[in-house]
Formats: structure tokens, sequence, C-alpha cells
């Protein structure tokens, strides 16, 4: 199957998700806008997530997939399946202790950690602290479907585990129309939805363990011992885990501090919502994708190969998420409008912040793709530790940045925050590769960078003023259809003016497509090749 394909593959599952996530969010705005019940549910959910995306997404997408693809190659499955199972008892054995301690501590952990800023608000500080004892389990389901997702993604079958997070949605979709149907207050509203979450993660787990029996692998239980295996994998796993999950550690800070702020919680996470669509769809697919791929052509020693998969995963992300990033810049308020504004979202105070967070985050959104894509060249090396000294540092400037512009920005500013630190690290990371010459130089690419950049900034100005031009037909006074209709002809209009000064700037052609559509039948090359890339 061809690189592109496989990225399409979890694409459509990602895609299918995000947009599912779209109506959930439509309908959580609708229902509890940005008043206290939304910023407590959202701060409660933050949490069980950001560790799911440190200990389960993070750590087994980059220290067990190269693990594991090694076993494959050198013991078959049989001797990936013991590696899957003693990794499994440990794995479910760590999850279950600390999920107890959790929920022990887990008014502390709202007070001091979380939400400090809720501590004085009576009502919202309680709500938080049930709402995220009921969804912290949610830890556990989510990280032992990590691993499946990690066994299925290394075997090459992308798509139940593309799949299994859109049934969050569509279980939460079915609590919010229940709610709507018979008419339940806010309080009741988050209590369901938490719920909802829960058994959302129980389904998904359901799906990919399933999948994995169907791929000819079944995992038992066994006793937890620390294996050579494991041992090696707890070694790679604690920085992949701190570097994966980045992001969500940076969001898990700008929750904190804006937790000090009324609705400015809430306004992050909807933004969030928007701008994961591109960064889910592009960049987890190359993540997902490359890493498996990344670490096979190093293993057989395949280099002209593994430089190949990393300069066409960049030119792929840059493609297609420059113009997202502009449509996002310029477009954030009608797209807003559009998404959440209705029953209880405020036009007048709510869809203002919003988008203009969400344009900020628009700005990140290159960077938070590229490190994506970046660190799949670190972690196929079984190298974890520099990328979590850059996530570090990166965490440093997001936390200075926020805490400067937060008196005086709001929300806004925890955006900008994030956006620097996404585009400090991404250009670390691609610095240090350079350094090391694990990536090889490409000058088409770097041809067709600037020339994309120019394709974006063209599109970026004609939405600009085709917006003001409409403004009247995107405005809230306008019904939903004729909002709907102009909005997607814009993007649509945009779309086809980006790809149109693309190919005619030479930033595309038909020969890059073909490159990603089809692999190159690469050949093993010795270490000494120009192409600068180590085993």
């Amino acid at each position: 199957m061809s690189l592109v394909k496989k990225f399409a593959t979890v694409a459509s599952g990602t895609l299918m998700s995000r947009a599912l996530g779209f109506g959930r969010e439509m309908l959580m705005a609708a229902a509890l806008g940005t008043g206290p019940v939304a910023d407590a549910f959202n701060a409660a959910f933050q949490f069980p997530n950001t560790f799911r995306r440190l200990f389960a997404e993070g750590a087994f997408n980059a220290a067990f997939v190269p693990l594991f693809a090694k076993e494959i190659e050198q013991h078959g499955n049989e001797g990936a399946k013991r590696f899957s199972e003693e990794v499994f008892g440990v794995l479910f054995s760590a999850l279950l202790a600390l999920t107890i301690a959790m929920e022990l501590a887990m008014p502390l952990i709202v007070r001091y950690l979380v939400a400090p800023g809720f501590a004085d608000i009576p009502g919202k500080f309680e709500t938080t602290v049930t709402l995220a004892t009921i969804m912290f389990p949610y830890l556990i389901c989510m990280s032992l479907g990590a691993m499946m997702a990690g066994m299925l993604n290394s075997l090459r079958r992308y798509f139940a585990a593309a799949i299994a997070p859109a049934f969050l949605n569509i279980i939460l979709i079915g609590v919010l129309g229940y709610a709507w149907y018979h008419g339940l207050d806010a309080h009741d509203v988050g209590f369901g939805l938490s719920w909802g979450v829960l058994a959302a993660g129980i389904v998904q787990l359901a799906i990919v363990w399933i999948a994995v029996r169907n791929a000819g692998i079944s995992i038992g239980f066994r006793r937890p011992k620390m294996t050579p295996n494991v041992k090696r994998l707890l070694i790679l796993a604690l920085p992949a885990a701190i570097t994966g999950g980045i992001t969500q550690i940076n969001q898990l800070i700008g929750t904190a501090i804006a937790s000090a702020q009324n609705s400015a919680v809430s306004s992050l996470a909807y933004a969030d919502r928007i701008y994961q669509l591109p960064l889910g769809v592009v960049g987890v697919a190359v993540a997902i994708v490359l890493l498996p791929e990344l670490s096979r052509a190093l293993k057989s020693g395949n280099l002209v190969e593994a430089a190949n998969l990393q300069n066409r995963s960049v030119e792929f992300t840059l493609f297609m998420t420059l113009p997202a990033a502009a449509a996002l810049w310029v477009m954030s308020e009608p797209i807003v409008r559009l998404v959440y504004e209705r029953g209880a979202f405020a036009a007048n105070h709510s869809t203002p912040i919003v988008a203009s967070i969400l344009a900020i985050f628009g700005l990140g959104l290159p960077a938070f793709v590229l490190i994506k894509a970046f660190t799949p060249g670190y972690f196929a090396r079984e190298d974890t530790r520099t990328p979590m000294i850059f996530a570090a540092i990166s965490v440093g400037v997001n936390v200075a940045t926020a805490l400067s512009l937060f008196p005086s920005m709001g929300a806004p500013g925890i955006a900008v925050a994030s956006a620097v630190a996404g585009w400090v690290n991404a250009l670390m990371l691609l610095a240090m590769l350079i350094r090391r010459g694990h990536w090889g130089r490409d000058i088409p690419l770097l041809k067709r960078i600037p020339r994309l950049v120019l394709s974006a900034v063209i599109m970026a100005i004609a939405l600009y003023f085709a917006e003001h031009y409409f403004a009247a037909r995107l405005g809230p006074g306008s019904p939903l259809v004729v909002k709907a209709t102009t909005l997607f002809a814009l993007v649509g209009g945009g779309a086809a003016l980006y790809f149109i000064a693309a190919f005619g700037t030479g930033g595309a052609d038909f020969g890059m497509i073909r490159r990603n559509v089809k692999r190159g039948e690469a050949k093993s090359v010795p270490r000494e090749s120009n192409t600068g890339l180590d085993e």
C-alpha cells in the first residue's frame, strides 16, 4: 500500500471522528454555552485526556511500536505475542494503581493542578471534582486501547484503530440528544456526559481488542514482571510519553491558568475542537503511519527509503496544513458563528473570544503538525531523550509566555503561548535532525516550501476580501442555511485558488503527487552514503 493511501486510511477514520466531534461540540455549546458547567466538564475531561496522551498514545506510538515491529521482524507473531503479554501485564497493573491513587487524591489534584481558579467558586469546584472522578477510569481503557492500536499499526492494519475514537463522539452525541429530548438542565447534562466518556472508553477498547484478535494475536494476562523487553520499553516510554503529549501538557497548563477567568476554559476547548480537525486528519495520520514505516526502513538498513519517507511526509503535511492555517486565521469568526452560535452560546460574548483563540491556533497549526512529522525520526532510532528535552524547553516557553500574556489578553494569550511553544519545539527538532545528519537534504522540497507559503497567502488575501463582501450573509442575523452555504462556497473557492496557485508557482506538481502516491522502491545503501543518515 502506498504511503498516501496509508495516510488516507488513518485520516478517513480520524476525519469521521473529528466530524462527529463537531456535532458533539455544537450540541454541547447549545446546551452549556461557556457557562460554569461547561468550564467544569472541560477542565475535568482535560485531566484524564492529558494522561491518555502522555502514557498511552505518546508512549506507545513512540516506544512500543518500534520494539513490537522488531519482535515481528526477528521472532514472528509468536515473539510479538509474548512481548505484548509481558507489556500488558505491567501496563494494566500500573494503570490500576495509578487510577486508585488519583481517585483518592482528586480534590487536591483539581484544587492545585487542574483548575486552581475554581477553588473559591462555590459549586464549580465540587462539580469539577465529581466529574473528574467519574471520568478518570477512562484512562485505563484508552491506555490499553492505545497499546492495541500500536500493535495494529505495526501490523499495517490501520482502520480499526483510526475509527475507534469516533465512538466517543457517537456516545456523547447520544447523551446530548437524550438531554435535549427530555429537557435536562446543565448540571444533569454534565453528569451524563461524564458517564458517557467512561462508557465510550470501554467500547473503544473492545473494538481494538477484537481487531487485534482478528489480526491473529490473542493477548492473555501475564503476571507483571520486569523482563528485559519491558525494561527497555519503560526506558524509552517515559521520555516518549512527555514528548508525544507535549501539546496536551501545554493545554493542561493553559487550562490551569485559564481557570482564573470565567468562560476561559470552555472557550479554549471549543476553539481547540475546530483546529484539531486538520491537526488530527493530517498530523496524527502522518505520525501513526510514518513511525512504523520509518522503523522498518531503518531496521532493514534501507536508508534511502528512510530519507524519502521523512521528506515526503513533510511535503505532504505542509501542502495540506498551510491553507488550513490561513483559512483559520482569516475565517475564524464565520466558522465559530456557524458551528457554535446557538442556544446558550452567546453571539456578543462567546463568539469573538473563541474566534480570536481559533485564529491564533491556526498560526500554530503547521508547527503542531510538523512536530508529529519530525519526532518519528528520533523515535524510530529509539532516541526518545532528545525530543523530551526539547519538549521540556517548549513547556517552559509556554508557561512563561502564558503567564505574561494572560493578565492583559485573557484566553487568547494562552493560545499565543501554545503557538509560540509549538514553533520553538518544531524548529529545535528539525535543527537537531539536520545537525546529526538524519535529515537528507531535498532540494525540490526546499524550493517548494516558500511557494506553498505564497500560495497560502494569496488564498488568505482573497478570503479576507470575500468575507467582507459577504459579511451580511455570514453575520449573526443571517439564516443558518445561508451562512453554511456561503461559508462552504468561500472555503471551496479558497481551496481551488490555493491549488491553482500552488501548481502555478511550482509549489506542487503532478510529479510530487505521484511520488507521494507511490512510495519509491528504495534500495539499501552503505553507512558512508551521502544521505547522511545513520541506522
